[in-house]
This record gives C-alpha cells, sequence and structure tokens, in this order.
C-alpha cells in the first residue's frame, strides 16, 4: 500500500494554510472584545459562505446529492460549529499563545486516529520522530513556562483540547466519505450547514447583533471570515486530497510560530531568540515526516 507523502504541492497549500491561520488567533482575540462567542462564529461561517457560493455560481459548479449534503452538513458542524466555538470561548479566558499550542494538540490526535483507519497512513518510525521534534518545537517558540501553567481542569484549555479532537474525526470523516464532491462545493456547503445552525444560536444566545463596531473589530472580521475561513478552506480540501487526512494536521504544528509573526508585525512584539531555536525544531522534525531528504540519501 502506498503511504501519503508531502510533495512539493502539498506543502504549497500546507504552508498558506499556516500563515493565514496563524493570524486567526489574533482575530479571535481583536473581535471577542466587542463580540460574543456565538455571534463571532455565525458571522464567520455566513459571509465566508455568502463568498464561496458567489465563486460556485460563477464557476457554474455542480451541486452535491443529497447523500453528500448529508455529509457535508456533519462536517459543518465537526470543522466549524464546534471547534469555532469552543476556541472562541476558550480565548475569552486563556491568552491566545496557549490556545495556538494546545491548538498544535490536533496533529497528535489525528495522526493517531487515521493511523487506525487508513492503511496508506500508518505512522512510520521517522513521521513519530518528526512529529516529536515538530511538536518540541512549538513549544519552545510559545514558551515552556506556559506550558508550566498548562492546568488540566481548567474549563478552558479542555475546551482547546476538545476542539483538536474535533478536528481531527473532521478530516478522518472528509477522506472517507467526501469523494466526488468538488472541493469549492466542499467548502461551500460545510459552510453553509455551519451558517444553518450559528445563525439562530447567535441570536437565541447572544441576541441581536451589535453594527457599532470599532474599524479594527470590523477588519478582523473581514479577515477571519475570507482569508482565515473562505480562501482556507479551499486550500484545506486541496492539501486533503495531496496529502491525507494525518499529513494535513500538521498545519496545526506550524499555525503558533505564524501566530508569533503575526503578533511581532501587528502588535511590535519581539521575537525571542528561543523562537528561532524552536523554529530550527519544526524545520528538523519536519524534514523526518516528509521523509524526502532521507530518501535521496538512500539512493
Amino acid at each position: 500500500m502506498i503511504q501519503k507523502t508531502l510533495s512539493l504541492s502539498a506543502w504549497i497549500p500546507l504552508l498558506s494554510l499556516a500563515i493565514i491561520w496563524g493570524g486567526s488567533f489574533l482575530a479571535y482575540a481583536l473581535i471577542l472584545r466587542e463580540v460574543p462567542v456565538f455571534t463571532l462564529v455565525a458571522n464567520r461561517v455566513f459571509w465566508a459562505c455568502l463568498t464561496l457560493w458567489f465563486i460556485v455560481a460563477f464557476l457554474r459548479i455542480p451541486i452535491p446529492n443529497l447523500k453528500q449534503c448529508g455529509v457535508l452538513f456533519i462536517m459543518g458542524i465537526l470543522n466549524n460549529v464546534i471547534p469555532f466555538s469552543l476556541i472562541a470561548w476558550g480565548q475569552t479566558v486563556i491568552e491566545s499563545g496557549l490556545a495556538s499550542i494546545l491548538n498544535g494538540t490536533t496533529a497528535i490526535i489525528t495522526f493517531a486516529l487515521a493511523s487506525l483507519i487508513f492503511k496508506d497512513e500508518r505512522l512510520s518510525y521517522n513521521k513519530g520522530i518528526g512529529l516529536f521534534l515538530a511538536f518540541i518545537g512549538v513549544c519552545i517558540v510559545i514558551g515552556f513556562d506556559t506550558l508550566a501553567n498548562f492546568n488540566l481542569r481548567s474549563l478552558a484549555q479542555l475546551a482547546l483540547i476538545l476542539a483538536c479532537f474535533s478536528y481531527a474525526v473532521a478530516a478522518i470523516w472528509a477522506r472517507s466519505k467526501l469523494k466526488g464532491v468538488n472541493p469549492i462545493m466542499a467548502a461551500t456547503g460545510m459552510l453553509t450547514s455551519a451558517s444553518l445552525i450559528m445563525i439562530p444560536l447567535a441570536i437565541l444566545v447572544d441576541g441581536p447583533p451589535n453594527f457599532r463596531l470599532e474599524t479594527i473589530t470590523i477588519l478582523s472580521m473581514i479577515f477571519l471570515s475570507l482569508p482565515a475561513t473562505a480562501i482556507a478552506y479551499l486550500l484545506y480540501y486541496k492539501a486533503l486530497n495531496l496529502a491525507g487526512s494525518a499529513n494535513l494536521s500538521l498545519v496545526t504544528l506550524l499555525v503558533p510560530p505564524m501566530a508569533v509573526i503575526w503578533g511581532a508585525i501587528f502588535l511590535e512584539e519581539k521575537l525571542m531568540p528561543t523562537a528561532y531555536l524552536g523554529f530550527l525544531f519544526i524545520t528538523i522534525g519536519m524534514c523526518f515526516i516528509d521523509g524526502r531528504l532521507f530518501n535521496s540519501k538512500k539512493r
């Protein structure tokens, strides 16, 4: 059985996702100053969904059948409704740095689940070493002092871990069930399902939306809805087909360093020397997971 590997064409959308999603933690933090959790999530999925429907109409992409719509509905719950809500609520309690490192556990969970389900995603020795080194690199970038304060009894931290589990199940569900659906239509259907759930929930729990928001909040919402959701999920499905669900989950190991970069650019935060050491560990880990460096030595 041929194992799923990370080709150059798979790395491009993977790294693009990391750059975009790295900024989503900053966007969450800025938006949550004025917007309640469910309203934030409802806006994120609705505007992204609306954007993608224009693309679907322009390209005349076929609408999925009833069975595929059911699969996309479940995907919307697993990949949007549950994790987006848990992450947003978690960031009202814990700092974005801790949220981003907890988000990295998605890769660990997905690799474990995928290795049990898919024959072409078995966890090899090199991948195991690479995953461990990459995760250590993330820890170094964020800071071990953050991990020292990690408390599993904290409900907010548990919410982030549950969000990661939902992401992992979503990746496996997509690979198992989403066959024959155009990637753009898959992203559109998933976000449409999430919108149908989140909009009524936001109105019921948070009440009518507040339209008098600061400019930075509006800009953050636009970023979260369009680049970080609409565009990102087009890249997500492309990467899923090229790399497999376990390899795709590696993006969550790249997001925390990217989040640090976003903070340095927009919040004028200075990177500590440990950040560069962390990047080195992540690079070495990715070389192990990618495998091409070692394969070239064998030739």
